[in-house]
This record gives C-alpha cells, structure tokens and sequence, in this order.
C-alpha cells in the first residue's frame, strides 16, 4: 500500500479517537481536577506504548547516532507542548461545551502554515490556503452563533491551539532527524505526564481512589487519545506535511460535533451540517489539489 495512503488513513484514525475523546474529557472531571485527568490520561498512554516500544524499536534506538541530550530535549518540548495544549483544552471544557472547544482547538490550522513558512521555509502548496479558510469557515459554523459572547472557555482552548501548532510542526522537524514514532509518542506522554502532575499535587490533591471513580474516561482519553491516537498522529506525519496534515486533523472538529450530539444529546442544526460539509470539503480539496497538480503540471 502507498505510504502516503497510510499516513493518510493514520491521519483519520487519529482525528476521529481525538474527536470522540472530547466525550470522555467533558465527562471525566467529576471526581477529579483537569491537571489530575492529564496526567493520568498521559501516563496511561505512556504505558500502553511501553510494550511496542520494546518490542518494535528498543533495539534500533539504542544504537542511534543521535545524542541523547538532543533527544531528551526534543521529547521534553514536544511533552511540555503536549501539556500546554491539553491544560488549556481540559479547563476549557469546564467553560463550554465539547463542540466548541473541538471546534476552537483546530484554529491550529490556520497558525501550523504560517509557523512551516516562518520557521523553518517550507514550502506552502498554494491549495492550502483557500483549504484552510473553507476549514475556519466550517468551524465558524459549527460553533454557537447565536451566543456572540467569547466564553472563558473558548479564549483558553483559542490559547492552546498554539500550543497543538508548534507540536504538529517539530513533530515533523524532530522526525527528519529522529524517524521513531514509538519512542517519541511515548517519551513525550511519559514527559508531559511528569509536567502535569505538578499542578495536579500542588493544588488539587490528586488520589488514586478519585482517579479510579474516573476509570473508564481515563482509559479511553489516556490508551487511545494520548497514546494510540499521537502514534497516529506521528505516523501519519511521516509522509505528510504539517499544513495539509493539520488540514485533516481538524476532522477532530467534526467527529466531535457529531458524538457531542448522538452521546451527549448537544444540538446539531443545519447551520453546524453546513460547517461540518464544509471540513469535510476542505479536507478532500487539500489532497486532491496537489495529487492534479503533479499529474497535470508535473510539480507539487
């Protein structure tokens, strides 16, 4: 199978567990505080990732050239990143609802081009833009129109998808130089982890009997989203470029929208239908646009 196909699929897998975990997010904070619910969710995903890590790239990463000391300090950025953005999402949750803070959160496709350009002088296939402004639209209308006031919620999960934008695009730099999706989605769970429970001992008492009261939300959040889905997400980003890949993981939005609706019994109109066809149009558009460029012009 074409790799760029896997990727692509990893890509989808991984926006639909991130979307559907917004459910598990909302609902896992009733015993304990959101810094106790990300470190548990993360290092639950650390220790999911733990098996595989042995079992497919132990013995690879051992014999790596690349210095420790620059490895740590990348899975150190990328973990603090992973924190920041999943802080800033979880106490957002406390101040709006699922739809919105998904929906929020993919504004990282608008800053995820800009950041490839400035930073490091990638080249922008020009379909991205008019794909991400589709994108912002239907995520404009997915929103709650008729409340034109920016809830506290909303400005915190606007913050942290800041955060979810610079970890996309090292995520792609830290894989030029390190290409082991393994040790980085587990490295960087075990680390952000760590960064969490800091706060959450500081000031929110965190125990395990609360922690356990929350089993169920922490096993889908912290298994699949922290540690099966960011797999995905750096396989995915193998073969994908950060702009159009953040293009895809805006899907989240959408899957988001949806189980809000079916699970939690959030409202779907026909406005928030439009925004959800607009995604999904943008996201088509983004692959196919450079794939007739290469057949028709020979350039990407």
């Amino acid at each position: 199978m074409n790799k760029k196909l896997i990727s692509l699929i990893c890509a989808i897998l991984c926006s639909f567990i991130w979307g559907t975990a917004f459910i598990a997010q909302d609902m896992g904070m009733d015993y304990i505080g959101p810094f106790s619910f990300i470190a548990g969710r993360m290092f639950l995903g650390f220790i999911a990732l733990v098996p595989f890590f042995f079992i497919f790239e132990f013995k690879k990463v051992i014999k790596e050239p690349l210095s420790l000391k620059i490895i740590f300090i990348y899975l150190f950025f990328l973990g603090f990143l992973l924190f920041g953005g999943n802080a800033l999402q979880q106490y957002s949750l406390l101040y709006t609802d699922v739809a919105n803070s998904a929906i929020f959160t993919i504004f990282y496709v608008l800053i995820v081009p800009v950041l490839s350009y400035y930073l490091f002088s990638k080249k922008i296939h020009w379909s991205v833009w008019p794909a991400v402004l589709v994108c912002m639209i239907g995520g404009f209308l997915l929103t709650e129109l008729n409340n034109i006031t920016v809830r506290l919620g909303d400005t915190l999960v606007l913050l942290g998808a800041f955060f979810w934008a610079f970890h996309i695009v090292f995520i792609s730099k830290f894989l030029k130089i390190f290409n082991y999706p393994m040790t980085i989605a587990m490295g960087q769970c075990l680390l952000g982890s760590l960064i969490a429970f800091v706060p959450s001992i500081a000031i929110e008492n965190i125990s395990l009997a609360n922690l356990l009261m929350e089993k169920e939300e922490l096993l889908y959040a912290g298994v699949l989203s922290s540690g099966i889905a960011f797999l995905l997400q750096i396989y995915s980003q193998q073969n994908l470029s950060p702009a159009p890949v953040a293009i895809i993981f805006s899907l989240e939005g959408v899957f988001a929208a949806i189980f809000g609706w079916v699970l939690l019994s959030q409202f779907l109109s026909g406005m928030k239908i439009f925004g959800i066809i607009l995604i999904l149009s943008a996201v088509i558009f983004s692959q196919l646009s450079p794939t007739y460029d290469k057949r028709k012009y020979g350039r990407s």
